[in-house]
């Protein structure tokens, strides 16, 4: 039998594509980038067919570069961004509409609405999630209110709505598949985390009818095969996760405490609690990790909206440099950002603040400054929104943490890794794969199906690249954090009126 894994990889800005081998290493990788549009202040959306086109594109790249076709593999895994919500008409399989991205902040007047009434806390208790329009309940609540097809669809009962997994797994089986998984489905606003079912009265109160929403699976099992007319194979798709859980458990963090730090797009902190869904006071969201089996692992999690996005920004649209490998050496042409500050609340600003009218600021700019100060800015403004959430989430578990581990794109950057240690006070450990979010959707798959017997033969394929350890007195990290406070409370609540 097949030993080989295929991981999609789907994120908000590029689709991966990687292969591995029964040792769990690397055997090739595609990527594709695609575009997002902003139409209007704090809006994000994206073409769904560009979601699908970039993925398949980089599905048949690997297999190509692996000289390999699909009947090789073994079972396919998916990691997605998560809260991205797509409609569309199941007799056509058409988008209805754009995607509306986790991003987008175009409802944060309904959540405001929410809240007033109280209703928050409702959701908080069924969901673990605070009441906000990065989840995407209140997008599929304005996507029916607001486009009229979808309206119809639904009364017709032709409409089908879900996470982007869910439409991956959707054009995979050709139509004959909807469905999600229990991780996915927990950042709904409408999943209750505690019995594993959409929540009868969260559906009501945003008027989503359940027949348009995915079925929920467990993360790790089959979900349905490859369509064999447009692929050629029927393969398992065996493994299904939000990105950030699937870091967790590609970082082999299996025991109860065990955090890591993922640098993607956003910045995403998450610690494994187990079997228990820890209730937080601060703002943190309890969530569900996985579900293998009957057995629920959840977690606690904080989020920041905008993180290798703000240098995407930088290179892009203010050019102040071409290739990201450039960042480290112009953050470290100078000694010190001379008390720049950037707080990068580009679509609002995630936990522990939750506040979707913060917008980006630059603060004690002088003539002295250059880009390269900015740019140190920049990445330092990554560790101390992390430091924000760490503080957070110790006091919430009562966890002290000694270790925490880091993957994602821009823990390659040794100066982010050490600045990280030094402002959060703990050490960092840095895995010498850091593709983390992919390595978990491929162990989710390759459990299913019997590629690897289980979970202690996966955490002996986790293997450290290097530990940043403190190296920065206190009394320099409390000065930089005083500095990081009184610049957040001035991008706060810019937006509103």
């Amino acid at each position: 039998m097949s030993k080989i894994i295929m991981a999609l990889d789907q994120g908000t800005t590029n689709s991966r594509t990687i292969l591995y081998n029964e040792k769990g290493e690397t055997i090739a990788v595609a990527g594709e980038e695609f575009s997002c549009q902003y139409p209007k202040d704090g809006w994000v959306e994206q073409e769904a067919e560009d979601i699908w086109r970039s993925q398949k594109n980089t599905m048949d790249a690997v297999l190509k570069k692996a000289k390999l076709n699909l009947g090789d593999v073994a079972a396919i895994g998916i990691a997605n961004q998560r809260e991205t919500i797509i409609a569309w008409n199941k007799e056509t399989g058409k988008p209805v509409g754009k995607a509306i991205v986790w991003q987008c902040r175009r409802t944060a007047d309904y959540c405001d609405c929410l809240k007033a009434e109280g209703f928050d806390k409702v959701i908080k208790e069924k969901t673990g999630l605070v009441t906000d329009a990065y989840f995407s309940g209140s997008k599929i609540r304005w996507i029916l209110r607001h486009n009229i097809e979808a309206r119809e669809l639904a009364n017709k009962g032709t409409l089908k709505v879900g996470t982007v997994d869910a439409w991956l797994i959707w054009k995979l089986t050709a139509g004959a598949v909807h469905a999600t998984d229990v991780s996915n489905a927990s950042r709904t606003m409408i999943f209750n985390i505690h019995d594993l079912k959409y929540d009868p009265v969260l559906m009501e109160k945003l008027d989503i009818p359940e027949d348009i929403l995915p079925k929920v699976k467990a993360s790790s099992g089959i979900f349905g095969k490859t369509d064999k007319k447009l692929f050629g194979h029927e393969i398992p798709i065996a493994g299904v996760a939000g990105d950030q859980q699937a870091a967790l458990f590609g970082q082999a963090a299996y025991e109860k405490g065990m955090t890591k730090i993922t640098h993607g797009t956003g910045c995403f902190m998450m610690m494994n609690t187990g079997a228990e869904a820890i209730e937080s006071p601060s703002g943190l969201l309890t969530t569900i990790g996985w579900q293998i089996g009957d057995r629920v692992t959840y977690a606690l999690e904080g989020s920041v909206f905008i993180a290798g996005a703000l240098m995407q920004w930088m290179r892009d649209d203010l050019d102040f440099f071409t290739d990201v490998a450039q960042i480290e050496e112009m953050a470290t042409a100078i000694p010190s950002s001379e008390g720049l500050y950037i707080v990068p609340a580009f679509v609002g600003l995630g936990a522990p603040y939750w506040d979707p009218y913060a917008r980006g600021a630059m603060l004690g700019i002088t003539r002295g400054t250059t880009k390269n100060h900015i740019i140190r800015a920049g990445v330092q403004s990554l560790a101390y929104q992390a430091n924000d959430l760490i503080g957070a989430m110790v006091k919430d578990s009562g966890i002290k943490l000694q270790t925490v581990k880091v993957d994602g794109g821009a823990s390659a950057n040794n100066y982010l890794c050490q600045f990280q240690a030094d402002i959060l006070g703990v050490s960092l450990s840095r895995p010498k794969n850091v593709e983390t979010t992919a390595m978990g959707a491929a162990y989710l798959a390759g459990l299913a199906v019997g590629v690897w017997t289980d979970m202690d033969q996966i955490k002996s394929f986790w293997q450290e690249d290097r530990c940043f350890h403190l190296n920065q007195s206190q009394e320099k990290v409390d000065e930089c954090l005083r500095g990081w406070k009184k610049a957040v409370d001035r991008a706060k609540s810019w937006a509103k009126d």
